[in-house]
């Protein structure tokens, strides 16, 4: 059995759309028939309340797996739809990022814990906090690949160069063969000349590193959480759910590419030259982009 892709969902920003993408990419995924965990790597617990599950002391969270050693196994909890797993958050995660200074290979906690469970899954999502601190560190070391998510508005493009330059230091230095999954536009809104302009520039500037699904601004999406549930439970037909439904089929078509051209990365080193041209100035996308040219 294929071991999971790991992919973090990150962006040093605040309120772009990263909670509301891991928890509804992680639905569609497993509504599509592949095995999903989402990990709830933010104190605010914003992911595990979106899924239905309160605050609960006696449950254990991501913080028993990275500080006290616990199994992933024993702290994922089935979600909804069925094929859905959540490893929850609490604030206990803010002392996290404090014990980790001291501790051994610290960036590497999450990625141990993740080994244990790779093969029962498909897709393991990390939603990430809004700083770049030891947490998020942590998962971009432990995945595969990050997603971006970026708002539709003044001065996006300025903020994903600053992240993608962060992401290039974490290759140097941490996690070599990270990739970047994509960059999502959410937030768009098809009335406004600003939304157009800013998804215009942003696939000028980054090209195919850019998914084509766009999430727009949508009300049943927003309504989901506060419901405790997926808006591909909530409203299936809403606009909000069509569009993540979309994103899964992006991310299925990436993994599938991967897998047919496995055998040439194999042989040819592709993450650690990618990298050193990412270095030089090429594109901030070692080896994949997402497999948006086929649709419009």
């Amino acid at each position: 059995m294929s071991l999971a892709r790991v992919i973090s969902i990150a962006n040093q920003k605040g309120g772009v759309g990263k909670t509301t993408t891991a928890v509804n990419l992680g639905a569609s995924l497993a509504s599509a028939g592949h095995k999903t965990l989402i990990i709830d790597f933010d104190p605010q617990a914003n992911a595990t309340s979106s899924l239905g599950f309160q605050r609960d002391p006696t449950r254990k969270t991501a913080y028993n797996s990275v500080i006290m050693g616990d199994p992933i196994a024993r702290v994922a909890i089935a979600s909804k739809p069925e094929g859905l797993d959540l490893v929850p958050s609490d604030k206990n995660l803010v002392g996290a990022a404090v014990e980790m200074v001291a501790m051994e290979r610290r960036e590497y906690l999450l990625k141990g814990a993740i080994e244990a469970v790779r093969e029962r899954y498909s897709y393991i999502l990390v939603d990430c906090p809004p700083t770049l601190d030891l947490l998020t560190l942590n998962a971009l070391a432990a995945s595969d690949s990050v997603l971006v998510p970026i708002q539709c508005e003044f001065l996006a493009i300025e903020g994903v160069s600053e992240l993608l330059d962060t992401l290039m230091r974490i290759r140097r230095t941490i996690n070599p063969s990270l990739e970047v999954e994509g960059i999502l536009l959410t937030m768009y809104d098809d009335r406004t000349t600003l939304s157009k302009q800013v998804a215009a520039d942003l696939r000028s500037f980054f090209g195919g590193q850019v998914f084509e699904t766009v999430i727009p601004r949508n009300v049943r999406l927003a309504e989901a959480p506060s419901h405790g549930m997926p808006v591909t439970i909530y409203d299936i037909h809403s606009r909000g759910a069509e569009s993540y439904i979309q994103l899964a089929k992006e991310v299925i078509a990436n993994a599938q590419k991967r897998v047919g051209q496995g055998t040439e990365r194999a042989n040819s080193g592709t993450g650690a030259a990618a990298a050193a041209g990412a270095s030089d100035g090429g594109s901030a996308v070692p080896s994949s982009e997402p497999s948006g040219s086929g649709s419009s």
